[in-house]
């Protein structure tokens, strides 16, 4: 259960960026702003709770990968953000990492 803990965490940490992106538009301040701090909220509410059995360098890297990543791809996907090569496989490189610490825990 601490994994899936981890990985709604993970998620959750996409949405603080995302919502200080929002905000930043006149149409959209509070409402990112609301976004950003119920997002930085769960996430490290379900951080919390995945720590509780997962170590936590791992729990912390897998969590910080999760939201690196997801919001790379949110940018690319919804704002245009490049999607070079280099910026692509240095996402890979992450995903990596995290597959790594996974299995070796």
């Amino acid at each position: 259960m601490s994994w899936i803990y981890l990985i709604i965490a993970g998620l959750f940490e996409i949405g603080w960026p995302l919502g200080l992106k929002l905000s930043q538009t006149m149409t959209e301040r509070y409402t990112g702003i609301a976004l950003a701090v119920v997002s930085m909220s769960l996430s490290g509410l379900f951080l919390w709770l995945a720590q509780k059995s997962i170590p936590i360098g791992t729990a912390y890297a897998v969590w910080t990968g999760i939201g690196a990543v997801g919001t790379l791809l949110v940018g690319i996907v919804f704002f245009g953000d490049s999607a070079g090569i280099w910026r692509m496989l240095s996402a890979l490189l992450i995903v990596v990492g995290i597959v790594g610490l996974k299995i070796a825990h």
